[in-house]
């Protein structure tokens, strides 16, 4: 499975972004698929995750209220919306994609495939 993150770029404060998370045909859809961020010098650590349905989505607190994770079947892409960015939210974005229980989305060892990551830039 090969994951294309894309949509990352330099944004100032307070502005939006949209990251895509593409895949073969019919292959995001049969995963759950999450966002993860890198931030310079920190560990990846999660954002949030949607189930292959789409019916649950999951969010760390960090971003809840801001960020939306969503999928469109018929493009085969998750997308996550983000509102109101932050300076510390600058960092590397990557997508996975593998098949944890709800309980577990925040746990990277359980996701098999990644996407090659988007940039993100906010500037105060």
């Amino acid at each position: 499975v090969q994951l294309q993150a894309s949509g990352g770029g330099l944004v100032q404060a307070g502005g939006s972004l949209r990251l895509s998370c593409a895949a073969a045909s019919r292959t995001v859809s049969d995963f759950v698929i999450s966002w993860f961020r890198q931030a310079p010098g920190k560990e990846r650590v999660f954002l949030a995750g949607i189930s292959r349905t789409g019916s649950s989505t999951i969010y760390a607190d960090s971003v809840k209220g801001r960020f939306t994770i969503s999928r469109d079947g018929l493009k085969s892409a998750v997308y996550l919306q983000m509102n109101n960015l932050k300076p510390e939210d600058t960092a590397v974005y990557y997508c996975a994609a593998g098949r944890p229980a709800l309980s577990a989305y925040h746990q990277m060892s359980i996701y098999h495939y990644w996407g090659q990551g988007t940039v993100v830039t906010v500037s105060s």
